[in-house]
């Protein structure tokens, strides 16, 4: 099914479903409540009930997660017939403190931010199912569909596995997500075919030996010079070891070691992260990564002990979902308001949900038309171009209405 060929008439005239005016700034004033309250993952009650009370406000029946935080709700009563839409958004920040100085919404939060989004995230998905909730009491919604405010997508290996454990795809058949990108206008969104963002775990590294003065070296484990060559040797070795196109890089945040300049310490510790760009090579990429540590702390006489946390795999669009979000948006705002995107390095715990129904993750552009400066993602100054949630709102509503047609 495709909207392409009536792409010229008005939104409006193809679907119901668009945002009232009255609505818009009330969803305005909402991300801004959540964006100066951030919450971190599993920590998320503030914005739990705020979203519940909403719902509830509406007639609505939401139910939060055997977790503690994070709910699910539904529009229109499923009768076990075909599964339902789901609408997924993320509900928790960053630990990082909000640098915005003349913004009248940053954080009161010392050390705390919405700088990934997703204050931006769980309005878009609030808000459609305000809509849909009104089209449902008008008869105009065919089909229920799910809404899905997920906690902790921040903490690895994701909220959403536990969100998973607590049911919240009973019943469900497709899921579609968005995720705020500082490089799209708003206005616009990305989509891709395939995976749209990689696989992501992370990686702690102790190594041990016995010191010594920095005047008898041999008579050492030379562990500073040991972290040296793990930091620099081990993401060329493994780089060497698949591949090149399954993009597998080791990048290292952390390595701290030693507390004199003439004594050569016991201990070293190194941390970073590991992402891949493809499933398969994800799956090997432990026993790849470990022996290739291994190799170099054996070279250097250094004893090693690794903590390989998995994170997420890639989200990988599915071609169906991906195309219906395309449809939705064309039925919106016309087929020059997609644009193709490339694969991200960055991990998205909406992977897991895939790994159980087809689904797809739309980027949301958040970018001012015409401003040069990138407020990019996980960083303090992190802000978005609020006529995006009326986009995602409307796409959303276009696409849940597009999906009970079929």
């Amino acid at each position: 099914m495709s909207l392409e060929s009536e792409a010229d008439l008005p939104g409006e005239a193809l679907l119901p479903g668009t945002l009232p005016a009255a609505l818009r700034a009330e969803l305005v004033a909402f991300r801004r409540d959540l964006h100066m309250h951030p919450e971190l993952g599993n920590q998320e009650f503030r914005t739990t009930a705020a979203i519940k009370a909403r719902l509830e406000q509406a007639g609505l029946k939401p139910r939060v997660l055997a977790i503690g935080t994070g709910l699910i709700c539904d529009i229109g009563e499923w009768d076990g017939g075909r599964p339902m839409l789901a609408l997924r958004a993320d509900i928790d920040a960053l630990p990082i403190p909000d640098t915005k100085s003349e913004c009248a919404y940053r954080s009161t939060v010392p050390g705390r931010a919405h700088a990934c989004g997703h204050d931006v995230h769980t309005t878009v998905v609030l808000g459609a199912g305000l809509v849909l909730a009104e089209l449902h009491k008008q008869g105009l919604l065919p089909r229920p569909v799910r809404l899905l405010f997920q906690p902790a997508e921040e903490v690895l290996p994701g909220g959403a596995a536990d969100a998973i454990e607590c049911g919240v795809l009973d019943g469900v058949g497709r899921i579609v997500a968005v995720h705020c990108d500082p490089k799209v206008d708003a206005g616009r969104i990305g989509l891709r075919h395939g995976a749209i963002t990689s696989a992501c775990d992370r990686l702690e590294v102790s190594l041990d030996g016995p010191g010594g003065h920095t005047a008898r070296p041999h008579l050492t484990t030379d562990l500073v010079t040991a972290a040296a060559r793990v930091a620099t040797d081990v993401p060329a070795l493994v780089g060497r070891r698949v591949d090149s196109r399954s993009g597998l890089a080791v990048t290292w945040g952390r390595i701290e070691t030693g507390h004199a300049p003439n004594v050569i310490p016991q201990h070293a510790e190194l941390s970073g992260t590991v992402r891949c760009l493809d499933l398969e090579t994800w799956r090997q990429a432990p026993d790849i990564v470990v022996a290739a540590i291994d190799e170099i702390a054996n070279l250097h006489r250094a004893k090693s002990e690794i903590t390989y946390v998995r994170g997420v795999p890639p989200v990988v669009n599915d071609p169906v979902v991906t195309d219906l979000l395309r449809d939705a948006m064309t039925a919106r705002l016309g087929a020059d308001a997609v644009e193709s995107t490339e694969q991200s390095l960055g991990g998205e715990d909406f992977s897991w949900y895939l790994e159980h129904v087809p689904g797809a993750m739309a980027r949301l552009g958040v970018r001012t038309p015409g401003e040069r400066t990138v407020r990019d993602l996980h960083q303090g100054d992190f802000d978005a171009d609020e006529s995006a949630i009326t986009v995602g709102v409307e796409m959303f509503t276009a696409a849940a209405l597009l999906d009970a047609a079929e």
